[in-house]
């Protein structure tokens, strides 16, 4: 089960986040993966993703939780990541992260701790070293896209 249950955190004294919906290439897509658009549809970011990514939000429309993939084909709930706020994102099992550490694309949509030349796509809001065995949700905020 997820640590958290929903994947925007706030600040809740703010409009909520844009968000762009587009159908899953695929049912591999879970509330916070980091998701890019690829000929129409959403799809899971990978390692050595650049340009615009979006966060996959949990799928309130139709009372599903954040361990919860989109079906193939359903409408997934993009979230534009704007630097402003506070999203839960899905750290790949074995990295360990504390705050402030930079983090780029990893397989599967999932963020890893980034190294020189990585795109930097988000910031850990929060220190996890996760030995889960899984992908976990950590809160992180945005960047501005630059390379570590």
């Amino acid at each position: 089960m997820a640590r958290y249950n929903k994947i925007f955190a706030g600040p809740y004294t703010m409009a909520l986040p844009q968000v762009r919906e587009l159908p899953a290439a695929d049912g591999n897509i879970t509330p916070g993966n980091v998701i890019v658009e690829s000929a129409g549809e959403f799809t899971n970011a990978g390692a050595a993703t650049e340009g615009k990514v979006y966060v996959a939000q949990d799928n309130y429309l139709a009372m599903k939780g954040a361990d919860d993939a989109y079906p193939a084909g359903d409408v997934v709930i993009g979230m534009e990541a704007q630097d402003s706020f506070i999203y839960r994102v899905r750290l790949a099992d074995g990295e360990n992260v504390a705050v402030g550490t930079a983090l780029t694309t990893a397989a599967n949509g999932e963020v890893a701790v980034a190294t020189a030349g990585d795109m930097v796509v988000f910031f850990a809001d929060e220190s996890f070293n996760n030995t889960s065995g899984s992908a976990e949700l950590i809160n992180a905020r945005p960047a501005k896209g630059y390379k570590a």
